[in-house]
């Protein structure tokens, strides 16, 4: 016979919130988030003021209405329930939707009856799925995936908070995991030397714009045009981080392509499932160099060698930045009120819930003009 929940009394609640962890509740159930904290998008600071306390009016804000996975997610810490008569009632005595919601097989959490076996204190660690997840999470899921047909859109959109392992190769796997670390070390030499390249060949003074259609109206390019070259080189990043995010890794497979779904989860699909993967966030130096070789190559054909490099490398800079402010807005606590706060925000949103728009992550730009930008939340004042 399974074990029933595990029950807490609220003494023993406060203490263990007392010791450091962050407990919370939603109605009867308790769920320990000490290992979350840091990583919600609200910021720390937000959890830990509500340690203790019933969240289930929280959870339908404001100040922002959490979505159906974010409350499948909050079901992944879910560690018993709260002696009878302890619980506490919501504040400003609202009951709100709270955790009330059923959690699918799918997603690969847990549902509301095999959620109330025990598990390992504290939240994250101890989490396993039940046997009904639709992929057996102790192999590689990279060869399962393209099996689930017209499930994997939805499975894949439902997030969880565990590791991937996608190759049965060791090699491979370790191939294709990269700390934030090693875009840095490995890009960052690249972009100073070619900038210097770049701008001493340019002082030079021998490279000339539509030279090879005209010389009589060719048009030199000095030295000190470099830095909005440059500029521009990031610029055209930034577009090009959109349109690849957007096209590219939100595309749909056909439920019936296998090896198109296999593709997908490859290059964002594991992302989106489990997007606090420390080790997928940046993209791996080895396939990283191909497709910067690719774009590379086609500079060179469009444009005079020197202007050409000279906008690459800009690129390749936007490129650095973009990966190391990706990895931020899922392991960084910006600060209330400043531009990566609210872009952690708007990109946990494209995460959890607006996963056809959004597609911006180092600036929100390119959402405008695209007519992708994730619509504000408005609330109703209460009387």
């Amino acid at each position: 016979a399974t074990a029933g929940p595990r029950s807490f009394s609220a003494a023993e609640v406060r203490a263990r919130c007392a010791q450091g962890a962050c407990l919370v509740s939603c109605h009867r159930r308790l769920y320990d988030l000490s290992g979350f904290v840091r990583l919600h998008p609200g910021g720390e600071q937000m959890l830990r003021r509500r340690a203790g306390t019933d969240v289930s009016a929280a959870l339908d804000g404001p100040p922002h209405r959490h979505s159906a996975n974010a409350r499948r997610w909050l079901e992944q810490y879910y560690v018993g329930e709260i002696e009878p008569g302890d619980e506490q009632v919501p504040p400003r005595g609202r009951t709100g939707t709270g955790c009330q919601i059923a959690v699918p097989v799918l997603c690969g959490i847990s549902g509301p009856r095999r959620a109330a076996r025990p598990r390992a204190w504290p939240g994250r660690s101890g989490f396993s799925p039940g046997t009904g997840d639709l992929v057996d999470w102790q192999k590689p899921l990279l060869w399962q995936v393209g099996y689930l047909g017209e499930k994997y859109d939805e499975w894949v959109h439902q997030p969880v908070d565990r590791p991937i392992r996608l190759f049965h190769s060791d090699f491979l796997e370790f191939l294709s995991k990269t700390a934030w670390y090693v875009v840095f070390m490995v890009w960052t030499p690249v972009v100073l030397y070619l900038s210097w390249v770049s701008y001493t060949s340019l002082a030079q003074g021998n490279t000339r714009l539509f030279s090879s259609f005209t010389t009589e109206y060719s048009i030199p390019v000095h030295k000190y045009y470099f830095p909005f070259i440059f500029l521009l080189g990031m610029i055209l990043w930034s577009l090009l981080e959109y349109l690849i995010h957007r096209f590219v890794f939100h595309m749909k497979p056909p439920a019936s392509n296998y090896y198109l779904i296999t593709l997908h989860f490859l290059l964002h699909g594991q992302h989106h499932k489990s997007p606090f993967d420390s080790s997928r966030l940046v993209f791996p130096p080895v396939p990283a160099s191909l497709v910067i070789g690719f774009f590379y190559g086609v500079l060179r054909l469009l444009l005079p060698e020197m202007l050409g490099l000279s906008v690459f490398v800009g690129g390749l800079c936007g490129y650095v930045i973009y990966d190391m402010m990706h990895y931020y807005l899922h392991y960084g606590s910006p600060k209330k009120g400043t531009y990566l706060y609210g872009l952690k925000a708007y990109h946990v949103k494209h995460h959890f819930e607006h996963q056809r728009s959004g597609f911006g992550i180092s600036t929100r730009f390119w959402d405008y003009p695209f007519r992708t930008l994730i619509p504000e939340e408005t609330f109703k004042k209460e009387d």
